[in-house]
């Protein structure tokens, strides 16, 4: 039942939705086709208010669609989707892309659990040709359908890349850009330049070179010049590119610039005014059909079609709720509540280098998201955003702290995978002294199965010479920085989760922790429950709940999982028939996994091992607290264990080996319980 307030809503609703007399109607490209091009525009201007008012209500990346709206529309209106494929980079910028094609009227549940993904998903839709959540795919992607297009004599699929919103500073790009020209391939690039990424000056002479080099008479005669040249002997591959070599020569020399996709032997088109709809249809029609790779550059505006957006790009990437008739943003304001664990992060960076002037900061484009942008404030000198470039941001580090510097490289975990050699081979190898902190480790909710940060302990668990660690708390996160600075000479992880911590009173004095030591948390009764990270608050309530059903279960913390406390671990094992693990991360070579190899490498038996954490599968969006929920690590799922556990133990009096059980409940040389 809805409220009066809810009603309000839901009319202002259908009447925006009846207002939009063109999109309504539009279920696929081929409407589009059928249009106009004023209709098409006035498609464009439905499509901008449709986004507005949606995003208004359910947050979502907002800026970068904005920016997109008209070469959406373009590109849906001349080319044959989705036979022909488009491959989005980031696929926030493709939220204009899933209104077209056929996701109008479940849009409302774009990032909500069971509702549309946030980004490009071919599970979702044929027209989403490639998973994108990491940036800088599209280049290589669409280079591998264009070259298999040509393997199997499609001349008639096209395949266009569009990369922007600051991917063209991820180094997959080059490398993309840099096989294009060498494969037999028809790609077209468009670079959306929303001055997030690359900025060309555009002038009289630059707009009369677009008009020329796009037209199809200039491009005829062109292609006729050259195939006569062919004809004749007179011109062959190497030549051809040497020809366009020079062709960009004089084309730099007129306009006096120069730029780096003609270095690489691919035709470059532009910039083109992204938001002037006939001139870019004009122009991607004239190039649609030219053979080689080609790249069109593209000027938008982040946020075009909202002013405020329009004036604060960062801001509104991805603003949350906020009022679209006044362009406030709706932020809830609580007392006397946590810190977010990245705010937590940023005001100690800055309290300790205040006290340290070798410290200094990395993030790859994220030092708002991250709260590094504190330490920006404050030392400008000493903080670096290397935009997306993981990889370069890793390596970086490890030369600064090559040379006695004391860097804090701050990556969101699941980016961090993007850099996994560069740890190994630049950093852990050399045993330097750089801080990882993984932030949004775990489950982080609405962004779904390419943003979850729930491989890190696995992946990282194997590196020799790393510390590992994973705070409780705020205080453990502001100790584990001071011991990462004050109390270890090698490469030290911290992970932590998204979101609110756990204590108003976060600014403890910082002291050095015992690295590889754990704690007893409670004491209990024939059930311990082992925990790593922020998910030991939920065991501790699941815990706590269990007394109800007179259930007294031990709780400890290893706080680091490696080195792993053994001796905490000899404990737990001597005193404890049954063990689950909790981890917000994958079971799978996860923290659980590390304990299961301590127990069978110590000879315990007759011990029952069960592993809570993500299972062997990627997990969809949603809320956190959903998500936690459909993976059993909330307080109810902990809980539901722990009274399965504590029932298997009061059935049983036998203890039966299977591939969870390592037996043994009382140490390794008692054989009494067999």
């Amino acid at each position: 039942i809805l409220n009066i307030s809810g009603c309000v809503v839901l009319l202002q609703r259908i009447i925006i939705y009846e207002k939009m007399e063109l999109l309504q109607h539009i279920n696929s490209p081929d409407d589009l086709k059928k249009l106009s091009i004023d209709q098409l525009s006035t498609v464009c201007n439905e499509l901008r208010e449709f986004i507005i008012d949606q995003l208004s209500h359910n947050p979502g990346h907002f800026a970068s669609s904005l920016g997109t709206v008209e070469l959406t529309v373009a590109l849906h209106y001349l080319y044959n989707t989705p036979y022909d494929r488009i491959v989005w980079d980031v696929g926030h910028q493709a939220y204009s892309h899933k209104i077209l094609t056929g996701r109008r009227d479940r849009f409302h549940t774009n990032r909500k659990f069971g509702g549309l993904s946030g980004f490009t998903n071919p599970a979702e839709s044929e027209y989403d040709t490639f998973a994108a959540g990491h940036a800088s795919t599209s280049i290589s992607a669409a280079l591998g359908m264009a070259v298999a297009a040509n393997l199997r004599n499609e001349d008639d699929r096209h395949v266009v890349a569009v990369i922007g919103d600051g991917a063209m500073t991820g180094g997959l790009a080059y490398e993309g850009l840099n096989n294009v020209c060498s494969q037999p391939n028809n790609l077209l690039i468009i670079l959306n330049d929303n001055n997030m990424s690359i900025d060309n000056n555009v002038g009289g002479l630059q707009d009369y070179l677009v008009r020329l080099t796009t037209s199809s008479k200039y491009n005829k005669l062109r292609n006729s010049v050259y195939q006569k040249f062919k004809r004749n002997n007179l011109i062959d591959d190497d030549k051809k590119y040497f020809v366009l070599r020079f062709n960009n020569s004089i084309k730099s020399l007129l306009t006096k610039q120069q730029n780096l996709f003609e270095g690489f032997n691919i035709r470059y088109f532009g910039p083109v005014d992204g938001h002037n709809l006939p001139e870019l249809i004009r122009v991607l029609h004239n190039i649609k059909d030219m053979k080689g790779p080609k790249l069109l550059h593209v000027k938008t505006v982040k946020g075009k079609g909202f002013a405020p957006a329009e004036k604060a790009a960062t801001v509104w990437h991805a603003p949350g709720i906020f009022n679209k008739e006044t362009g406030e943003r709706i932020v809830k304001i609580k007392t006397n509540q946590p810190q977010l664990y990245q705010d937590v992060f940023g005001h100690t960076l800055v309290e300790l280098a205040e006290k340290n002037e070798q410290i200094v900061g990395v993030t790859p484009a994220m030092p708002t998201g991250c709260s590094m942008s504190f330490l920006m404030k404050k030392f400008p000198e000493r903080s670096f955003d290397v935009g997306i470039a993981e990889a370069h941001a890793v390596t970086f580090s490890a030369g600064m702290a090559k040379e006695g510097l004391i860097p804090f490289c701050n990556i969101y975990s699941s980016f961090m995978q993007r850099a996994y050699d560069q740890v190994i081979h630049d950093v852990a190898l050399q045993k330097l002294k750089v801080i990882f902190c993984l932030d949004r480790a775990g489950l982080v909710g609405e962004d779904g199965a390419t943003h979850h940060g729930v491989f890190d302990l696995a992946y990282m668990r194997c590196i020799p010479n790393l510390v590992i660690s994973a705070p409780l708390n705020e205080h453990d996160l502001r100790n584990l920085m001071f011991t990462a600075v004050y109390g270890n000479d090698g490469p030290f992880v911290i992970r932590y989760p998204r979101g609110q911590g756990e204590i108003a009173n976060w600014q403890n004095e910082m002291k050095i922790l015992p690295i590889g030591k754990g704690r007893k948390l409670r004491e209990g009764k024939n059930i311990a429950l082992i925990s790593i990270g922020q998910i030991g608050n939920d065991t501790a309530k699941a815990i706590d709940a269990a007394k109800a059903f007179g259930i007294e279960a031990g709780h400890y913390d290893l706080l680091f999982l490696k080195p792993i406390d053994e001796d905490l671990l000899t404990e737990v094992a001597e005193n404890y028939r049954h063990i689950i693990t909790v981890e917000n991360g994958v079971i799978t070579g996860g923290m659980g996994d590390a304990v299961l190899e301590f127990l069978a490498a110590h000879h315990y038996t007759n011990i029952e091992v069960t592993r809570l954490g993500i299972k062997d599968q990627f997990i969809t969006h949603g809320s956190i607290q959903e998500l936690k929920h459909l993976c059993k690590i909330d307080e109810e799922g902990i809980l539901n264990t722990i009274r399965e556990v504590d029932k298997r133990f009061k059935n049983s009096t036998i203890i039966r080996l299977n591939p969870y059980q390592i037996n043994s409940p009382r140490g390794k040389h008692d054989t009494s319980a067999r």
